[in-house]
Order: structure tokens, then sequence, then C-alpha cells
């Protein structure tokens, strides 16, 4: 259990009403793989998004006996209810009020579901900073580091990724010895001092290739990380792949970034389809988008490059130095027509 985030009984408790605002996430150095209670099996890095993010209210109504309803763009949702329930059980040693009032949550998304966007990650680091929100309505102690990251310590256990949405700009979850701080429990900015300005005016495209449920959720999908052969290989290459990464973000080096993002979206698909039973969340749209990209960037020396989350949308990440008008105009021309209804969601990360 983790000591510095036990909460403390002994403080009234009111009624309250807080809203947040949570952005999503989409990892580089890719997490897939946990131990129990949410434990990463490898550290992971990912740019925090500017523009996609949940939205949500909590109304907390203290001594009330404990229920929670949850409404998702103003409809009910009872099966998420129910996981929000078990959700906010678990985390009792770390909020020991959290059982004894009702709530109303009522969240929104930016962006549409079953995108390719980590609505798992914004809702649950939505609903932690609401909580921790809450807490400090009925303590004194206002830290604004230790409040981060309990936020980001409770957003980690109700989804694994929603930890790094807790922080603005290039953000590590898992401790590694290449980022000072760094932590299993919670996540961490990456030091801004160390990352070349290339990398801090960036653009993710998610082009749609496919809306619908995905044959393999991700929960699954970590689970069977448990059996798969080459596991253990995978989780020691993300664990190396830090050390290049902290020069590659120094030096401002393009060309082995682009390799590197590739590589771990490719290496998390590999992943996939070596497991038992194996499964492939690519479409065919996924890889005529991904040659694509690569004939482009051959002939062009243009920096467009993708990776991809656990599903077939790819999220297409490119600079803005300069270059981008043409390959904004590329992705518009050429690769719009493999989404399934001509999809896209533009995002970017500026920090």
């Amino acid at each position: 259990m983790s000591e510095q985030f036990l909460g403390n009984p002994h403080f009234t408790i009111k009624d309250i009403e807080v809203s947040v605002s949570c952005p999503s996430n989409i990892a580089l150095i890719k997490y897939w793989g946990k131990y129990a209670n949410q434990i990463p099996a490898n550290p992971s890095i990912s740019y925090t998004l500017n523009h996609c993010k949940t939205n949500t209210t909590m109304v907390f109504k203290a001594d009330a006996p404990f229920e929670v309803k949850t409404f998702l763009a103003g409809k009910e949702e009872i099966q998420f209810a129910e996981k929000i329930k078990r959700y906010f059980q678990n985390i009792e040693p770390y909020l020991p009020w959290i059982l004894k009032g009702s709530y109303t949550i009522s969240t929104e998304n930016t962006f549409p579901h079953s995108s390719g966007i980590a609505s798992s990650a914004s809702g649950f680091g939505a609903i932690a900073k609401c909580l921790v929100e809450i807490e400090q309505a009925f303590t004194t102690s206002h830290q604004p580091t230790a409040i981060n990251q309990k936020a980001s310590f409770l957003a980690r256990l109700g989804s694994g990724s929603a930890c790094r949405s807790l922080y603005n700009g290039l953000v590590v979850w898992g401790e590694t010895p290449e980022v000072e701080g760094s932590s299993d429990l919670f996540a961490v900015p990456y030091p801004n001092d160390d990352i070349h300005p290339i990398f801090k005016n960036f653009n993710d495209w998610v082009l749609l290739i496919h809306e619908g449920q995905k044959s393999v959720s991700s929960t699954v999908g970590h689970g069977l990380m448990n059996t798969n052969p080459y596991a253990e290989r995978r989780f020691q290459e993300a664990r190396d792949n830090f050390v290049p990464l902290k020069d590659i973000l120094k030096s401002g080096d393009m060309a082995r970034f682009i390799t590197l993002v590739e590589h771990e979206a490719l290496t998390l698909h590999a992943m996939m389809m070596m497991s038992e039973p194996a499964f492939i969340l690519m479409k065919t749209g996924t890889m005529e988008v991904i040659n694509k990209v690569w004939n482009f960037r051959n002939e062009t020396g243009l920096p467009l490059f993708f990776t991809l989350d656990a599903g077939a949308n790819v999220h297409l990440l490119f600079p803005n130095n300069g270059e981008e008008d043409q390959i904004k105009s590329f992705i518009e021309s050429e690769l719009l027509q493999h989404t399934q209804k001509g999809g896209v969601v533009k995002d970017e990360m500026k920090f």
C-alpha cells in the first residue's frame, strides 16, 4: 500500500459540486502488459493532447446512502455507474470518506466515441481530478505537486494510461533510471528543459479507420501478455528504448524519433499477433495508410509518421516546422479515403 496517498479520516465532509476537464494522451513508448494493482510491466511515455478532452461534473451529497449515477452526453449509463462504484470501493483506503455519500457524474467527450483516442484515460483522469478537488475542499492542505501526484495515482487505479493525462506535454509512467522521480505508482512530467523545441509543437491527426467496437478489449489484451512467450523481451525492449529516447528528445533528432515511435507502434501490434489466442486489430485501411506514409516520407523527406493505439485507427504525427501545409494536403487528398466515413480528428500538442 502507498502510505503517502492514504487519506486522513479526520475532517468534515460536505455537499459539493466540482467540474473539471482532462485530456487524453497517446503513448510513444507503449505500455502493454501489467501486474496486480495496475502496476505497469514496463515504463511508457506519452504526449498529452490539447483538444481531445473529457469534461466532467461531479455532484457529491454527503451522508447520503452510497450510490453512483453516471450520465454520458446526457444519457444515463447504468453499467458504467456499476464500474465506477467498484472503482470507488477499491480506492477507499486512499479516500476514506468516499463511500459516505452519493454521486451524480455527468461527463462528455470533445471527441467521438470509438475514435482510437483513449476515452478511458481522459475519463478516469477527470474522475480522479474531481475526487481530489472534493477532498481538497475538506482539508487545509494544498500542495500542488502532492495533489497532482495523488490524482495521477488514483487515476491509475481506474485505467493505467489515465495517470499520464494529469500533466501536459510529454509524460512518463513507470520507473526508469532515465527519468528522475519516475514511478510505477503515478506519472511524472518529462523534464521540459530536456526537450528540444521541435518536439514541443506537434500535430496528431487521428484517421478513423474503424469506428466500431474493437474485437478484443485492451483489458483482455493486457491479460494475454501474461502467457505471451515474447512478453519479457518486449518489456525489456521498452525499458531499453528510454536510453536512446533521452538523447533524441534532447538533440531534436527527428529521424531517430520517427524510427523509434513507429517501431513501438508496430511492436504493440506484433505482441497481439503473437498472443494465444492471437488477434489482429489493424484493418486493411490501417495498412494502406502506413504504406502510403512510408512512401510519402521516402519521396519527400517530410517528417510525417504514425503511431497506433490498441485499435485500427492511425495517429498521424508531424511537427509544426514550416512544412506542415504540404503534409496536411497529402493527408486530405491521399489518406482520408481509407477511413470508414472520411473521419479525422485533428489535435495537437503544444507546450
